[in-house]
């Protein structure tokens, strides 16, 4: 017993016990993500003690990351969050095994990591990643826990579940469009209870116990403090395969080009190229060389006009993630000389320390 001193609390519980925390122990979780609601799932289902954890992130952590991202701390700033993340869960419990992923989830690394785990987590604000992992899992046969927050409201569902009802079932338009939370704003207590609720539909997952919301919908309000739950029916009209699935993918993962910001730097006032700025128009710092241009990628297509398909151009945002989807959705456009600058103004910053302004 004194090895599950650290669980007591929860091993007294009768739905649990002795022989669910075994579960727990024995289970394998893969989280997408390690952003706002990667940081509160991982803590909660590292202190429960799910065996083995891996995170899958390629971003590092901003200043604005702070205020809904509770895991990190201002000296993380600048440094990749599954590492910070990794090193956190070390202090909290060191019993569990986390597994630092810093990659960004693609056709050419989903299915070869899913199949390591037994159950994926989607704590991704990115409407193609969900895509993804939706047909990830359905390749492998995983349950894929989801979340999703639009300013003050909050999803959860559990697709494919004993074979329920996926994401597609719920959504099956994969292109429309969304706004993630850099565009739409985010509170950071809308994160920290949808993250929960996922963090709990896993542990049910493991424990086999509860109502596991398959088939079904979870939306929370916070400004009311509302909550429905609606159902959904399995459709069996998108159906994939491993060759399908590689041949979808393996198009998009080779789509983006990139180019790291030294390698622009000649470019800047030459008038034949344009540097198109993704970020929002209050988000510093301020880019003011003369051949560039600010479009917020939630207005991009409907003023895409503004652009020449045939002009070179170099797209930035503040860390690369919001560029690279401005280039995919440029080039679904014709848009055929753009390229993504690796890093973003993070990695401009000191390079073009007199062309910017805070």
């Amino acid at each position: 017993m004194n090895a599950f001193s650290r669980y007591n609390r929860q091993i007294i519980l009768p739905e649990i016990g002795e022989t669910g925390q075994y579960k727990l122990l024995k289970s394998k979780v893969l989280i997408i993500g390690a952003g706002g609601l990667g940081a509160v799932i991982l803590p909660y289902l590292g202190a429960a003690g799910i065996g083995e954890i891996g995170i899958v992130d390629d971003d590092v952590v901003e200043l604005s990351n702070l205020q809904r991202q509770v895991i990190y701390k201002s000296s993380s700033v600048g440094k990749y969050k599954v590492e910070e993340a990794k090193a956190m869960m070390a202090a909290l419990n060191p019993d569990v095994k986390v597994n630092a992923i810093a990659e960004k989830l693609s056709g050419n690394n989903a299915i070869a990591l899913f199949e390591k785990y037994d159950i994926i987590v989607d704590a991704t604000d990115n409407l193609q990643i969900k895509y993804l992992i939706n047909d990830a899992c359905l390749i492998t046969n995983k349950p894929m826990v989801y979340g999703s927050i639009f300013r003050f409201q909050g999803q959860v569902s559990v697709f494919n579940y004993q074979n329920g009802p996926t994401y597609r079932c719920l959504y099956p338009d994969e292109n429309s469009s969304s706004v993630n939370c850099m565009d739409a704003g985010v509170i950071g207590i809308s994160v920290g209870i949808i993250g929960m609720l996922q963090a709990n539909e896993v542990i049910k997952i493991i424990l086999e116990n509860g109502e596991v919301l398959s088939e079904k919908i979870l939306v929370y309000n916070i400004l009311n403090n509302e909550q429905q739950k609606y159902d959904f029916e399995k459709s069996d009209s998108f159906l994939i395969d491993r060759n399908t699935f590689e041949e979808k993918y393996s198009q998009k993962d080779n789509a983006v080009e990139e180019i790291l910001a030294e390698a622009v730097l000649n470019q800047i006032d030459n008038q034949k190229v344009l540097f198109l700025d993704v970020r929002n128009e209050n988000e510093l710092p301020k880019i003011t060389f003369k051949n560039s241009i600010q479009i917020p990628l939630m207005n991009l297509e409907n003023e895409i006009e503004k652009l020449n398909t045939n002009q070179t151009i170099y797209v930035f945002c503040q860390s690369g993630i919001r560029s690279k989807m401005a280039v995919e959705l440029l080039q679904k456009k014709e848009f055929k000389n753009i390229k993504s600058i690796v890093g973003g103004v993070l990695a401009m910053k000191e390079l073009l320390q007199e062309k910017i302004t805070i």
